[in-house]
């Protein structure tokens, strides 16, 4: 029996340069779990800075977890199950979500609860697949659930050319809202092609001059860009934050409302965009793959670099 695998890990907290790739042991699946061979999984900026992912809580005060593995998007394969679990079957080919106080998938094999497992969408490879996870359900649950999308609204999207913001747009869109977006000039013509009907170039105007009628806002950026966002929405439209707290007092001045939260692991939701997928509505956009021997290059191309797309690790071949 294969007792270890290969995984990058961290025994310090700290940025990149804490990242081994090295031999770990092998986990094995508790009862409720599924054990899943890692094929590809992506990498999130800001991912080191996070309290839960050293520790076994959001704001730094549970227990320290390292060595911990990094990556909290997976897709891969089942390779074995803990007692009661019935669904997914070993062999199923899934992705999925990680709850960010768990041990990631930068490595061969990653332990999780079986319940947040949805099948991978059959229109894409394991490498586009992993891509999908954080950014598409954030999306989902801002627009879908919170904001309660349908055809004909008017979706303002800001920070569109991004990891999340790029399937704001397109799931906007496959909502059947008109969909306005803010983005750099030179994401222009990328932006439009996920259906944006138009694109406002955030550094060469004022977006609250040339846009208003907005039901819902999805502010990817925050700061002054949700400080502006007010005076764009209809009365009872609705601000939905994935970066911070929209002010109550604002939001009641305009007549509006705010929301903010946190992405979870959703296998309904990872379902609904299987669909959308699988329909031709959703593309993931990778911006580079790279080996899991290179995980530790890919966060630090997160803090340099220019990107459109997830960057993703690519763990192993297979179906």
């Amino acid at each position: 029996m294969v007792t270890t695998m290969h995984a990058v890990r961290a025994h310090r907290r700290g940025g990149p340069e804490q990242l081994r790739y090295e031999t770990a042991p092998r986990p094995e699946p508790d009862p409720g779990e599924a054990l899943v061979a890692v094929r590809a999984a992506s990498v999130t900026a800001g991912e080191l800075d996070w309290d839960a992912t050293w520790t076994d809580s959001f704001d730094g005060s549970g227990r320290d977890r390292t060595p911990t593995i990094p990556s909290h998007e997976v897709s891969g394969v089942v390779a074995d199950v803990g007692p009661g679990v019935v669904t997914p079957r070993v062999g199923e080919a899934v992705y999925a979500l990680i709850p960010f106080v768990h041990d990631g998938a930068a490595a061969e094999f990653v332990t999780l609860p079986a319940g947040i497992l949805a099948p991978k969408p059959r229109r894409i490879d394991h490498d586009a697949a992993a891509s999908v996870p954080l950014a598409a359900l954030t999306v989902w649950q801002a627009l879908a659930r919170h904001a309660g999308v349908t055809p004909g609204r008017h979706v303002l999207v800001h920070g569109a050319a991004g990891g999340v913001g790029s399937f704001a747009v397109q799931i906007a869109a496959a909502l059947g809202a008109q969909v306005t977006a803010t983005a750099a000039a030179r994401d222009a013509g990328f932006v439009a092609g996920l259906g944006a009907r138009r694109v406002v170039d955030y550094a060469g105007s004022r977006f609250e001059d040339e846009v208003a009628d907005v039901d819902v806002v999805f502010d990817a950026v925050g700061g002054d860009t949700q400080d502006r966002s007010w005076s764009v929405l209809r009365p009872g439209g609705l601000l939905v934050s994935i970066v911070s707290p929209p002010d109550p007092a604002t939001a009641r001045a305009h007549g509006a409302r705010g929301v903010f939260f946190v992405v979870e692991p959703d296998r309904a939701g990872l379902e609904a965009v299987s669909r959308l997928i699988d329909g031709g509505k959703l593309t993931p956009r990778v911006d580079r793959v790279v080996p899991l021997t290179e995980t530790r290059a890919a966060y630090e191309a997160l803090e340099h670099e220019h990107r459109r797309g997830k960057v993703v690790i690519h763990v192993a071949d297979g179906t």
